[in-house]
């Protein structure tokens, strides 16, 4: 049996459940959660926000633990093994994108919490392909987050080629954009912030920002055009997105993390005559997730977390749902 938190409606409190999983599969292994990062994705699927919601409900894809039980076919991983899960749980494994390493674009791509139950748990289970070996020195606690949020804005550096020398800014310091400060920085660029709130202008600093623009300042904006390379946007609000256009390097690229679900409204031109870009990306591929939590151990890079135990779920989501978590919470197992 499994022991996982529950929620039986959309925004109903958290309550201990015990489920029957079944036989494991054979492509497939079981996670003992040690810790369990919590990532605003949760919170839009316990609201039922994007419409795709299953109840009861268990959230839980930023999974930090050791392996407990591997399927007959499994070869790569070993009882015992520090791994870690994200959000996507499985893949086809035969179609052409699957096929060509971009396992994160396969279009039966399994969800960790979509029609699952995630890891919220004791344990979890996921297909192998998607389960990520921790490299040594990668410390456990903080590990979650990089598997939701730092894979997120860790991949279009690896998508987009993004070389040292371009110059790059984040829009939104907060669970991902204080990710993407450390890892751009990290990666060799001149980083700029963007952020609505003055009073994280130290903090952008101290995660590797070079420049803080105050994106609620026309004349700030107007001062910064045509100089990135890279803008990495990490909110989920409605923004002027043609005043980014306008900050961009012909060429340049607008690119989108955060799940904002007002539509776009962009002026054609500028984009033509600067041949720039805007693009989206969900997480990484699990190559890159790898590279990802490798890049992360040799630099160091962190999220910045607050720690509840899992007892404290309800009182853990309710600081997620606040917006003043300070910039990523996780779920410790006593």
């Amino acid at each position: 049996m499994i022991t996982a938190y529950a929620a039986e409606s959309a925004g109903a409190a958290f309550a201990p459940i015990s489920y029957e999983p079944g036989p494991l599969a054979a492509d497939a292994v079981e996670i003992a959660v040690k810790h369990c990062g919590i990532c605003h994705s949760d919170l839009s699927m316990w609201q039922n926000e994007w419409g795709m919601s299953r109840y009861p409900f268990v959230p839980g894809h930023e999974v930090v633990g050791t392996v407990s039980a591997v399927g007959e076919g499994v070869k790569h991983l070993r009882v015992g093994q520090r791994v870690g899960l994200g959000w996507q749980s499985g893949y086809c494994m035969t179609c052409p994108t699957c096929m060509g390493g971009d396992h994160n674009l396969c279009g039966q791509a399994k969800g960790t919490i979509i029609g699952r139950h995630g890891g919220f748990a004791d344990k979890v289970r996921a297909q192998a392909a998607s389960v990520v070996a921790l490299p040594d020195g990668l410390d456990m606690a903080s590990a979650g987050p990089l598997l939701c949020a730092g894979i997120t804005v860790f991949n279009p550096l690896v998508q987009f080629a993004i070389k040292p020398t371009d110059k790059v800014g984040v829009i939104g310091i907060g669970g991902l954009g204080h990710l993407a400060l450390q890892f751009v920085r990290a990666w060799g660029c001149e980083v700029t912030a963007f952020t609505s709130s003055q009073s994280k202008a130290d903090e952008a600093r101290s995660f590797g920002a070079q420049q803080v623009v105050d994106s609620r300042d026309p004349e700030a904006l107007k001062a910064v055009a045509g100089q990135f390379d890279l803008i990495i946007s990490t909110v989920n609000v409605k923004l002027d997105w043609n005043t980014y256009v306008a900050a961009l390097k012909p060429k340049g690229r607008l690119h989108l993390v955060g799940a904002t679900l007002e539509p776009l409204n962009l002026q054609v031109f500028p984009m033509l005559m600067g041949q720039r870009s805007v693009s989206a990306s969900p997480v990484g591929s699990p190559k890159v997730m790898a590279e990802m939590l490798a890049f992360a151990a040799l630099h160091n890079i962190k999220a910045q977390t607050e720690h509840y135990s899992f007892a404290q779920i309800n009182e853990a989501m309710a600081r997620v749902e606040s917006g003043q978590a300070r910039y990523r919470v996780v779920l410790d197992r006593d």
